[in-house]
């Protein structure tokens, strides 16, 4: 009869299509933490270049190594999250699977808990003594932005608050973890502005490395998903991210209407009926393409779902500006001043889209 081994450290480890770094990871973890009893928690999202088989190989031969395969759901954060809820230890560990993150820190970040007070470790690209290593002048600016932008939802002075390799208490997870955002890339942000109080935190300096194989995953939706997570933070309590976001890309839109409305009635002299008819039709259809990989990237269509969920939204689209239009026409009928009833029409004509969006759009097209 076999017993559960009693753990002291689970290390989370997301992966998305790397299956020239996990066996070499494992090995130098394992070197780092020979006196230590350890697992690892790989969540995949879904991988295409053969990691998904290689962690199943590795579960079957390592009774500390295990998988979880995510099918239908893709982000860092809720892979984090999910990995976190899997663990047998006290203490959990999250870092990349690039070797970017020093493994030697473990043990380090591990001693730290001693001190019964503290709540969680983190390893700083930007604490004294930290190397960036071939971290390219435009990413360290980038870093730098994120961590002043960081500044406007954190309760507290960290160097890094966008790190992805930081050690915390199980127990201080599950508190945490019903307030989570859960979305995105930067979970340690998420982490730290969910707290009800004042996180007690170390920080180490992290020598950060070369990326030994596969590609980064940085890129705009990263941005955009670190948007969505202040907007959460800083309004969510109040109105719906998914609408702030809504707007944001409404906004988008109305720079691309006016761009195609100037560009066909002033250089190619089209009747301006027509050219405000094309530029309607085309900023609807970038709102559409920018909402369904941006504003309801959870809920992403694809194929004909993608097309017939593009015809209902030019219908959604058409409804609530004629009612947008016929409410600011009463108002005005009313002697309301017309700026307020043109104001007050597009918040309806806004919040109808968003509504409307949501129930026929992204919810609930059903083409087999």
């Amino acid at each position: 009869m076999s017993t559960e081994v009693s753990y002291e450290l689970s290390i989370v480890v997301p992966t998305l299509n790397e299956i020239g770094n996990i066996e070499l990871l494992c090995n130098k973890i394992a070197s780092a933490l020979k006196e230590i009893n350890w697992e690892i928690i790989f969540v995949d999202d879904n991988s295409t270049d053969g990691t998904k088989e290689l962690l199943d190989q590795l579960s079957l031969q390592h009774d500390h190594i295990s998988a979880i395969h995510r099918l239908d759901r893709k982000g860092l954060s809720s892979a984090c999250i999910e990995g976190m809820q899997a663990s047998k230890a006290p203490l959990i560990a999250v870092m990349d699977a690039d070797l970017q993150h020093e493994e030697t820190l473990l043990p380090v970040m591990l001693a730290k808990f001693s001190k019964k007070t503290l709540g969680i470790v983190v390893a700083s690209r930007f604490a004294e003594g930290s190397e960036l290593g071939d971290f390219s002048a435009k990413r360290e600016l980038l870093s730098n932005i994120g961590n002043l932008l960081s500044r406007t939802v954190l309760k507290a002075r960290l160097t890094d608050p966008l790190s992805g390799f930081f050690m915390l208490r199980k127990a201080l997870f599950h508190q945490i973890c019903p307030k989570l955002y859960g979305k995105g890339f930067k979970i340690l942000l998420d982490i730290f502005s969910s707290a009800p109080k004042q996180l007690i935190f170390e920080e180490v300096p992290l020598r950060f490395n070369t990326r030994h194989s596969g590609e980064s995953k940085l890129d705009t939706t990263v941005a955009l998903e670190f948007i969505g997570l202040l907007c959460h933070k800083l309004f969510g309590k109040i109105i719906p991210v998914r609408f702030i976001l809504f707007s944001l890309v409404g906004l988008t839109g109305v720079g691309v209407h006016l761009l195609v409305l100037s560009s066909f009635h002033m250089l190619i002299n089209t009747e301006f009926v027509w050219s405000q008819t094309i530029a309607t039709y085309i900023a609807m259809t970038s709102n559409y393409f920018i909402n369904n990989s941006f504003t309801y990237r959870d809920k992403k269509l694809h194929g004909k779902k993608l097309f017939f969920g593009l015809l209902s939204f030019y219908l959604v689209c058409s409804i609530a500006a004629f009612l947008n239009v016929a409410f600011a026409n009463f108002l005005y009928q009313k002697n309301v001043h017309w700026a307020i009833a043109g104001t007050s029409g597009a918040l309806i004509g806004a919040i109808l889209n968003y509504g409307l969006s949501s129930i026929f759009t992204w919810r609930k097209v059903k083409i087999q």
